[in-house]
């Protein structure tokens, strides 16, 4: 075993601070497991389909914008939502190559049924901060990450989907 690295860290400090991650990954969870109670679908496959409502024939590069997710991530929650006729997908008039997706009435009825924040609790969260704090926390988490060594790419997976 790895010998534990030096500090001049409080325990009980270390320990309130794992304690608040707790909260917090269970304030997400718990949102999204609702979300999923309530009306049999994934939290990220609802918030597509809100970001789909509200951007009639977006492709699939613009959900994974609008998500702030990676392409790949988006196609499959695309496909997901086609195979249980939620979306319809057209190719675009002006470039065969593009898609443009849509919500069905089963889709719409759907999102009338989910429990909101579409996006989740976190972001809602997090976009209510003051700037500065949402800076300094962003400063922090990135020093964390640098401390745990984590795979940044993990960043465009939604939340709902861990």
């Amino acid at each position: 075993m790895p010998a534990k690295p030096e500090n001049n860290n409080d325990p009980k400090s270390t320990a309130q601070v794992l304690r608040r991650f707790r909260v917090v990954f269970n304030a997400v969870r718990s949102h999204f497991q609702q979300v999923e109670k309530q009306v049999g679908l994934g939290g990220a496959q609802v918030w597509a389909l809100s970001v789909l409502r509200d951007n009639p024939g977006i492709g699939v590069g613009g959900l994974a914008k609008s998500m702030d997710i990676h392409q790949s991530t988006a196609s499959n929650l695309v496909k997901t939502l086609l195979r249980k006729d939620m979306i319809s997908m057209t190719k675009s008039v002006a470039d065969r190559r593009n898609v443009q997706l849509h919500i069905l009435p089963s889709g719409l009825a759907l999102l009338k049924k989910a429990p909101g924040p579409f996006e989740g609790v976190l972001p809602v969260a997090l976009d209510r901060l003051p700037p500065e704090t949402l800076l300094r926390l962003d400063q922090d988490l990135g020093r964390l990450i640098q401390l745990l060594k984590a795979d940044e790419q993990a960043g465009g997976i939604p939340l709902a989907e861990l």
